[in-house]
């Protein structure tokens, strides 16, 4: 017998302020969507006359997070890593994705 299951929820969130005329604001939008394999969860974060920064974050089905570039095609490995460590790829991706917006890479 199969069975599946599937899920997915959204939700969205904006502020503004004003102080001496100064306008200050920022968005934030986050996407998650299961299913037996795992989890994958979007999140987009917007300053006010900046560019969204978007960041996408997979995990097993144990609730795990997926590390490295087999993360991205589904077939993640799990690996425990220092917060060092974790903040080196994360500067590394973030260098990456805005070279890909500037055409760079």
């Amino acid at each position: 017998m199969s069975s599946s299951y599937s899920y997915s929820s959204s939700s969205f969130s904006s502020s503004t302020s004003t102080s001496n005329g100064q306008t200050t604001g920022q968005a934030y939008r986050e996407e998650s969507s299961s299913n037996l394999d795992g989890t994958t969860v979007r999140t987009t974060t917007q300053n006010l006359g900046e560019k969204p920064v978007s960041e996408t974050r997979q995990y097993d089905a144990q609730g795990r997070q997926l590390v490295g570039d087999t993360a991205t095609r589904g077939q993640g490995k799990i690996e425990d890593i220092s917060e060092e460590e974790a903040d080196k790829i994360y500067r590394e991706r973030m260098e990456d994705e805005y070279a890909k917006r500037e055409g760079g890479a």
